[in-house]
Order: C-alpha cells, then sequence, then structure tokens
C-alpha cells in the first residue's frame, strides 16, 4: 500500500495525531503541528512536479499515481486514489492553509486537543481529494465533518453552541441526501450481468446510469455537496458557524471545507452525471444566481467582521457553483481558480480578524477605528484581502471572475446572459462593503482609546499572513501556470461537450 505516494496524505496526518497525542508540553505540539504541515504541503509540491512531467508524457490519461486496495469485498469497496490537476490544486490550497492555520493558532488554549481535532478534519479532507472510490470518499468526506461540532462547540465564541449543532445538523441532512445519491449511483453504475462499482472512472467507462435515474440522482448528489458549498436555501448555517469558529478553524472550514461542495458537485454530479446536468442545470443556476447575489447584499449590512467575512463567502461560494453549472472550459476553469482564490483570501480575512478581535476584543466594526495608526501591518494586509475580494487587478480575485464571466457569457441564450450579468452585480456590491468595513475599521478617530496601547502582529502572526499574500498575488500575476494545469483536465469530460 505505502508503494503508491498519494497515501501519505493519510498516513503523514495520522502520525501527527499519534505524535501530538504523546506531546507533553506546547512546544512539542507547535513542532509537530507545523512540521506535519509542512511535510504535508512539501509531499503536494512533489506530486504536483511528478504530475507535469507525466502529464506531458501522457496527455491522454485521465488520472495518474493511481492505487486501488479492496476492504470490503461484498460491495467491491476499494481505497482508491488517483488526482489529476485539480486534485492538485486542491492538495496544495489545504497545505497551504494548514501552515498558515497552524501559526494563526500558536497560542489556542487547550493545544493538544485542539490540533488533535484539527488534523483529525485535515485527514478527512485530503482523504476526500485523492479518493477515486466514492464510497471511500463519502467516508473522508464525514470525517472532515464530524471534528467541526467541537472545534466550535469547545473553542468557539459567542453562541458556539447553537452555531455548531446548526452547523452539524444541516451539514449531516446534506449527509444524507448525499449518501442516497451514492448508493443510487452505486447500484447503476455497470451494465446488467457485469459487477457493480463504487470507481469513478469505471462509472465513466461504463456510461451506464440511465437518463432517467440520472436525471433522479443529480439533484441529489448536487444539493448534498451544494450543502457544504453554502448554495441557496441550505446556506444558513455557513454564517453563524464562521461567527462562533476558533480563528484556524474558520480558515480551514472557509478555505477548504467549503471546497469539498464545489469539488464533489464536479466531479460526481456533473461528471457522472452529464445529461442531467445539461438538463437540470438551469435550476441550479436559478439557486446559485440568488446566493451570489444575496450573499454579497448580506454582507453589507453587517456590523461583525466574521459574519461580514462569512456571507461574503456565500457571495464568492455560491459563484463557484454558478461557474460549474455553466458546463463550459472556461467557466469551470474560472470555478477552481475561484476556489483556490477564494480559499487563500477567506483564510487571510479570517486570520487578521482573528488577530483583531485578540487585541480589542471586539468584531463590530462600530467599536473600531483608526487601525491604520495603531496596527499597521494588519491593516494593510486587510486592504491587501479586501482588494482580493472585490477583484482587483494583479490578485487572484480578479484573475478568477473575469475567467468565470468571460465564460459563463459563451452562452447565448437570454436565460443564461441574465444570470450572468446578474452575477456580475456583485462585483460591485462587493466593493461597497469591502470598502465600508476598510472605512470605519482602519481610518477615521480611534473609537477606544485603550487600543492606542495594542501591539501589532507577532513574528509568526507576519508569517501566517505574509505566506497568503505571497500566495494570493502569485496567483494573481501568473495564473497560467494553474489554468494549464486545469484545463489539462477538461479533455476527459468528453460527455459534457466541453
Amino acid at each position: 500500500m505505502f508503494s503508491n505516494i498519494l497515501i501519505y496524505f493519510v498516513v503523514i496526518p495520522v502520525v501527527m495525531l499519534l505524535g501530538l497525542f504523546l506531546c507533553r508540553d506546547v512546544k512539542q505540539i507547535r513542532a509537530v503541528a507545523v512540521t506535519g504541515s509542512v511535510a504535508l504541503t512539501a509531499l503536494a509540491v512533489w506530486v504536483l512536479i511528478e504530475y507535469l512531467g507525466l502529464r506531458a508524457a501522457n496527455p491522454d490519461t485521465p488520472m495518474f499515481f493511481l492505487g486501488s486496495w479492496e476492504w470490503f469485498t461484498p460491495l467491491n469497496i476499494h481505497l482508491a486514489v488517483g488526482v489529476d490537476g485539480i486534485s492538485i490544486a486542491m492538495l496544495l490550497l489545504t497545505g497551504v492553509i494548514m501552515i498558515t492555520g497552524s501559526f494563526a493558532s500558536w497560542e489556542i488554549p487547550q493545544p493538544k486537543e485542539f490540533f488533535l481535532w484539527l488534523v483529525l478534519l485535515a485527514t478527512g479532507v485530503y482523504g476526500f481529494f485523492i479518493s477515486i472510490d466514492l464510497f471511500t470518499m463519502f467516508m473522508f468526506y464525514e470525517v472532515a465533518l464530524i471534528p467541526m461540532y467541537l472545534l466550535i462547540g469547545v473553542w468557539g465564541s459567542g453562541n458556539k453552541n447553537y452555531s455548531a449543532m446548526k452547523l452539524t445538523l444541516m451539514l449531516m441532512g446534506g449527509s444524507a441526501f448525499l449518501m442516497l445519491g451514492l448508493i443510487g449511483i452505486y447500484y447503476h453504475s455497470a451494465p446488467a450481468g457485469q459487477p457493480l462499482t463504487w470507481n469513478i472512472l469505471e462509472i465513466v467507462d461504463n456510461a451506464a446510469i440511465p437518463h432517467g435515474w440520472q436525471s433522479f440522482l443529480f439533484p441529489m448528489t448536487f444539493v448534498g455537496f451544494g450543502v457544504l458549498g453554502a448554495m441557496f436555501p441550505f446556506h444558513t448555517w455557513s454564517p453563524d458557524g464562521h461567527a462562533s469558529a476558533p480563528t484556524a478553524v474558520s480558515m480551514l472550514h472557509a478555505g477548504v471545507l467549503m471546497k469539498l461542495g464545489g469539488y464533489g458537485c464536479f466531479r460526481v454530479a456533473i461528471y457522472l452525471m452529464p445529461q442531467a446536468a445539461h438538463e437540470l442545470s438551469w435550476i441550479f443556476i436559478i439557486l446559485t444566481g440568488i446566493s451570489v447575489v444575496y450573499g454579497a447584499f448580506s454582507a453589507c449590512v453587517q456590523n461583525d467582521l466574521k459574519y461580514i467575512n462569512a456571507y461574503s463567502s456565500v457571495s464568492h461560494c455560491g459563484l463557484v457553483l454558478f461557474a460549474i453549472l455553466m458546463l463550459n472550459s472556461t467557466a469551470m476553469t474560472g470555478a477552481i481558480m475561484q476556489m483556490l482564490s477564494h480559499g487563500l483570501m477567506t483564510a487571510l480575512f479570517f486570520a487578521l480578524i482573528g488577530m483583531i478581535y485578540g487585541r480589542t476584543h471586539t468584531r463590530d466594526i462600530r467599536e473600531m477605528g483608526g487601525m491604520m495608526q495603531i496596527l499597521p501591518y494588519l491593516s494593510v494586509c486587510y486592504v491587501i484581502a479586501g482588494m482580493a475580494s472585490l477583484g482587483l487587478p494583479g490578485l487572484s480575485g480578479f484573475v478568477a471572475e473575469m475567467t468565470i464571466f468571460v465564460g459563463s457569457f459563451q452562452h447565448t441564450d437570454m436565460f443564461h446572459r441574465v444570470f450572468v450579468i446578474v452575477a456580475c452585480s456583485s462585483i460591485v456590491t462587493t466593493a461597497v462593503y469591502i470598502l465600508r468595513v476598510v472605512g470605519k475599521l482602519l481610518y477615521g478617530p480611534v473609537y477606544d482609546q485603550h487600543h492606542l496601547t495594542l501591539t501589532d502582529a507577532k513574528w509568526w502572526e507576519r508569517l501566517s499572513t505574509a505566506a497568503l499574500i505571497v500566495c494570493v498575488a502569485g496567483i494573481g500575476c501568473f495564473p497560467n501556470f494553474f489554468v494549464d494545469i486545469i484545463k489539462s483536465t477538461w479533455k476527459f469530460f468528453g460527455a459534457l461537450n466541453m
């Protein structure tokens, strides 16, 4: 088993869990968390380098580093792994946010228990992105969701028990829909007389899911994953969950965990059921279009920094699902770029909000002002994150959103173009709430004289935020590297006529 390099994306977190369990002081806990996170990121970089060579030599191979080990014979369930360019992009994103989240949690109370649950969550995320067996993918999906209850309920703030329970119940409800959809796919995964399979590549090769069943199973799987992607009207868990979560959990949740929803929608719902995707996409375009606009307008009327960023995430993640439903390579490339961009910039936002809250003990923008003169480093970082969110050229948000809108506008019918224009309006709304926050929080008179005694970012906070800013600017200035990696995958989505 250990001959396949992808298995180490699960093995390393398991070793980290064992190491954390044996740790006896805070320094050891920090060392294990940071060392393991760096090792996982280095592994993702190594896989990327190897992938580029393999893709150049084998342009007609859909996935690489394939491996399969049977672990439940009666239902033909395997621990099956494999990656393409999109999977690797998500692995890199997870690695970066794990490292920066570890530094952002440098002084978290009860660090041993906190990092044990955080690493368990990361284990599920890494396992999900490398899995090509639907049952195993679902198993890792649940492993990633379950720790959220304790991470918010124990280490959160505000109305944390309500938020943790609401998040858990809504995501478990989505998982119920998803489980039924996956079981339906399994029982229609192969022609009569052939063994049933959970393997995504085998299901695509068999092309055996009847059109009628596709129309039934597609909404179930899309909604199941869409709940985690904060699709309207199933988004209400997200603002409360983000507002109550500790900093690193908000970073990992908004930056990576919500991406499981978008990734699952195209890897399972659209890839395996293309006919239903074409016929039923209009329903979900309406819902995701509402998400984009509703999230942006809701952010405009919030005063809590975390709620502002949480509703912003609803809007940006809605844009991911909106682009996926356009079913053309340009828009879907933009969707993956948006997943990367939003993951990085929202992690930066939540890191900065946590750092500011740790000093001022408030997240209400009406109770803060003049932070640019008090906390200049953190304030400049906040402005950069805000500019990325509203799509300033040179940062990742511009590349992602422009690719989405250009690809979406390739549809010539009135329905698609109207909704594209509606989604485009979110750019203006985003600028409104970003500039409103920047004006109230960073400029103007100092609200509380006690704030004048605050100290700026410490070294671990500077390291965490600087790493995220470099990534946001790197994607914005050199997007073609990632675009080429992502585009190399779309040729294998032939059933979508991409």
